[in-house]
């Protein structure tokens, strides 16, 4: 038996109960591109039930073009997130089956931004300065201090909404290498802050059109406790990792990764993973939905992103044993027509197939860990501290 379980990065239903707690009252990732661009044309998702979500979340708008089903082909329900924060190493933290509270550390949208004695340290031990220490949009602070960091050679380093320290380069100019070791030290030195992550953002080009490059790496704060990973490894089941997955989970409970960069190589790298012999757990992250276009606030790119997707399933799908499970879930919202370039806190979908198995409605979940529960479930394991199983 595999078990597939993608997460569809910041494919979000409708804001969360807790929402206007952090600003985001009224987001709602999917119902609100489905009326950017004219309604969706997800045919797979929707022959799963993914139309049948919204109406479990009071107040939620529909999906327009992915009307619900009599007879959906997967069973369906939502997600509400009980950790606190709305960033990426939260959800899917919460989805392994641990807990945030309190949440990770957010820095204040300055500039400055980080704390001097931080910034010293980070300078002395890397041996450059820096540029930006402000919250930013990722291409905005690049376009904005690109050209200067290409002359003075100087770290860019700049936060968000999100706990996260980060360092954009420019390839030319600082080797990969160079950042990735930065990276590690600005991690150490991150951990006494509860800092999320430490992001490497390397780009190319010349100003005025500079592109970040797919290099990208996440530093995680470490876990203070097991994962469901790590109780799946222990116990002689494989862990396939695909996409930054490993970097979220801070390489614990992994057995092979393969750290693609874009949506088609994570598709192709599942493929992959189906075809290792014996049972195991595929976790992959599709993170062009949040990297590409949740965050540059593109709703067409987005739409077409989730389509492009809906025809990867379509071919995947029947390629699943009997006994596979596949499990489509969010780590959290990224409206792309919601106000600045942040994340949402949203409640997320959560779709499971398995072949001949009738849809059955999952209702509302309280808690990420659910799936966590349900993947122990699955493979007999001993069950994780949180969470109910809806297998």
């Amino acid at each position: 038996m595999k078990v597939v379980l993608i997460v569809l990065d910041s494919v979000g239903v409708g804001h969360a109960p807790d929402a206007a707690a952090y600003g985001d009252e009224g987001a709602a990732t999917l119902p609100h591109i489905g009326q950017a661009v004219g309604g969706l044309n997800l045919p797979v998702l929707q022959r799963l039930g993914l139309g049948n979500i919204p109406v479990l979340l009071p107040g939620s708008p529909a999906i327009p073009g992915v009307a619900p089903v009599d007879a959906p082909e997967a069973s369906f329900g939502t997600m509400i997130e009980q950790s606190q924060g709305k960033d990426t190493v939260t959800g899917h933290w919460e989805i392994v089956g641990l807990e945030l509270i309190p949440g990770f550390h957010l820095f204040p949208p300055g500039p400055p931004s980080f704390p001097d004695e931080l910034v010293r340290q980070f300078e002395e031990r890397t041996g450059r300065g820096i540029l930006g220490n402000k919250a930013a949009s990722g291409t905005g602070i690049i376009d904005e201090f690109g050209a200067r960091q290409m002359v003075e050679g100087k770290w860019i380093v700049y936060t968000s909404a999100d706990s996260v320290f980060q360092i954009a380069a420019h390839e030319d100019v600082i080797p990969l290498e160079e950042l990735y070791r930065a990276c590690e030290i600005a991690r150490e030195l991150c951990d006494p802050y509860r800092v999320g992550r430490v992001i490497a953002r390397p780009f190319l080009g010349k100003p005025g059109a500079f592109t970040r490059t797919e290099n990208r790496r996440d530093y995680a704060f470490k876990p203070a406790e097991a994962t469901v990973l790590e109780r799946l490894t222990e116990a002689g089941i494989p862990v396939y990792a695909v996409g930054k997955i490993e970097d979220i989970v801070a390489h614990r409970g992994v057995t092979k990764s393969n750290h693609t960069g874009n949506n088609r190589d994570s598709q192709k790298a599942v493929e992959v993973f189906m075809k290792e012999p014996g049972n195991g757990l595929i976790f992959a992250n599709f993170i062009d939905f949040d990297m590409i276009y949740g965050h540059r606030r593109d709703p067409q790119g987005y739409a077409d992103c989730l389509r492009q997707t809906d025809a990867w399933l379509a071919g995947f799908i029947p390629t699943l044993a009997d006994d596979d499970v596949l499990i489509l879930t969010a780590d959290h919202g990224n409206d792309p027509t919601y106000k600045g370039t942040d994340h949402t806190r949203e409640a997320v979908p959560v779709l499971l197939y398995r072949r001949g198995k009738p849809g059955v409605s999952l209702g509302v979940r309280n808690g990420y860990y659910d799936i966590a529960q349900s993947i122990a479930t699955l493979f007999g394991i001993k069950p994780v501290t949180r969470g109910v199983s809806f297998v």
